[in-house]
């Protein structure tokens, strides 16, 4: 089992990976969050808290929601292998 720690840093090492790559990922984000507008997305830039802000403000939801779909969403496209092509 992996200690807290540790999963927070992977959740931080998926995390910087997503955000170091913001710009090829944009496209996803809109899958994933529809109701965010193109300026939303180049405002957010990668940074996790300002997408947990938005996701907040514009589907009504709560942070730990926010929280958990930014997790999923980094689960998925945080690893090595994040479907982009250099």
């Amino acid at each position: 089992m992996i200690g807290r720690k540790a999963m927070g840093e992977e959740h931080r090492m998926n995390w910087d990976r997503i955000e170091g790559n913001w710009k090829q990922l944009k496209g996803k984000v809109k899958e994933q969050w529809g109701k965010l507008t193109d300026d939303d997305i180049d405002m957010i830039a990668g940074k996790r808290d300002q997408l947990a802000g938005k996701l907040q403000e514009s589907y009504g939801i709560t942070k730990d929601e926010a929280e958990r779909q930014i997790d999923s969403f980094g689960t998925r496209y945080g690893d090595d292998d994040i479907g982009i092509r250099h």
